[in-house]
């Protein structure tokens, strides 16, 4: 039996969770290692560059306005996601938490200078 489709956009966990049990359902757990899952991520994140590797920087903009390409981007976007919740979900990681920690840090070593200093001809 399918689950019914929900309308609304779920969340971190639910996605994490539903990955899980997709997995679970077809014996795949042994396999869902962090090097696994690490190594297969990198292949996805190939995979979407791909579709970029050689368009020019106007046309990567409008990657999005071909509707075959859009969904070749969107599909590996959806592949990426995926494997980095299952890696993040295998190692105990809250992505949204290790996120948020990480802007924060980077706020810190990389302040805002002043408006007219990031625009000055020196």
């Amino acid at each position: 039996m399918t689950e019914p489709l929900d309308t609304e956009t779920p969340d971190v966990g639910a996605l994490q969770e539903r990955l899980a049990r997709f997995a679970e359902a077809r014996g795949w757990e042994p396999y869902h290692t962090p090097k696994n899952l690490v190594a297969a991520l990198s292949v996805e994140a190939s995979e979407l560059l791909e579709i970029f590797q050689w368009l020019t920087p106007e046309e990567s903009a409008g990657v999005m306005d071909d509707p075959e390409k859009a969904h070749r981007v969107a599909d590996e976007v959806a592949d990426v996601l995926a494997y980095l919740l299952q890696f993040c979900e295998v190692l105990g990681i809250d992505a949204l938490e290790a996120l948020s920690a990480k802007i924060d840090r980077n706020e810190h070593r990389f302040p805002v200078k002043d408006h007219q200093d990031r625009h000055s001809l020196k």
